[in-house]
């Protein structure tokens, strides 16, 4: 049987890993569970893999899976890296007469790591499938960087944004910074102050305050070329 905090930090750790795909940072658990320090919380992470529920995976940072909740032996976490978004993969071509691609404009390179120029006018175009086939509603930036790489998405993807000027907490958008700096983060609101928070332990997240930061577009999908 678990403590409260033992249940309370196995359930937070199975939504956050449900929601972004990897396990939250010590800290992240730490103020999740209003405790004083981390030290608290290695115990309960000791504790939860004593018992069955997490296992700590080797050589990767915030490496946890969540093997089974209280009152269940079903494994609890999905497959490391799944994502809210379905990413459309197109492959070397397609058939003569096949409808069911068409294009949108590509702004630009967007860094999934340091930011980089704001993103400017049209650049090319690329095909896409016809559920995003707007040019009004969505656009596609070419991404630079591995930031956001445990989040699957690497330096070289295409990626394609439904335009909007707001986003919930965790998911991922382009973030205009100081109306100069574009970046693909993962958006975390914590009380008046904007998150943008990397998917890959090298990078820092960097946290602003609610005027300094402009929602450009949140990600739906992405397009990974195999040449």
């Amino acid at each position: 049987m678990l403590t409260a905090k033992q249940k309370e930090l196995l359930l937070f750790i199975h939504s956050r890993i449900k929601e972004d795909g990897v396990s939250p940072s010590f800290d992240e658990m730490k103020d999740a569970l209003n405790l004083a320090s981390k030290s608290g919380i290695h115990r309960l992470i000791t504790a939860l893999e004593e018992r069955g529920f997490i296992r700590r995976l080797a050589h990767r940072a915030r490496a946890l899976e969540v093997l089974k909740l209280p009152d269940s032996a079903t494994p609890a976490a999905p497959p490391r890296g799944r994502q809210a978004f379905r990413p459309s993969l197109v492959g070397a071509g397609r058939e003569a007469g096949d409808r069911s691609l068409a294009t949108l404009p590509v702004l630009g390179k967007i860094a999934a790591g340091v930011p980089i120029e704001a993103i400017q006018h049209e650049v090319s175009r690329v095909e896409t499938p016809v559920d995003y086939a707007d040019d009004e509603n969505y656009y596609a930036l070419q991404v630079e960087g591995e930031s956001m790489i445990e989040a699957g998405i690497h330096d070289g993807d295409l990626i394609i944004l439904k335009r909007t000027d707001t986003a919930s907490t965790g998911e991922i958008v382009v973030a205009l910074i100081d109306e100069t700096e574009a970046t693909l983060k993962r958006l975390r609101r914590k009380g008046e102050s904007v998150a943008l928070e990397a998917a890959n332990p090298a990078f820092e997240t960097r946290i602003f305050g609610p005027d300094r930061v402009r929602i450009q577009g949140r990600l739906v999908a992405l397009i990974r070329r195999y040449d």
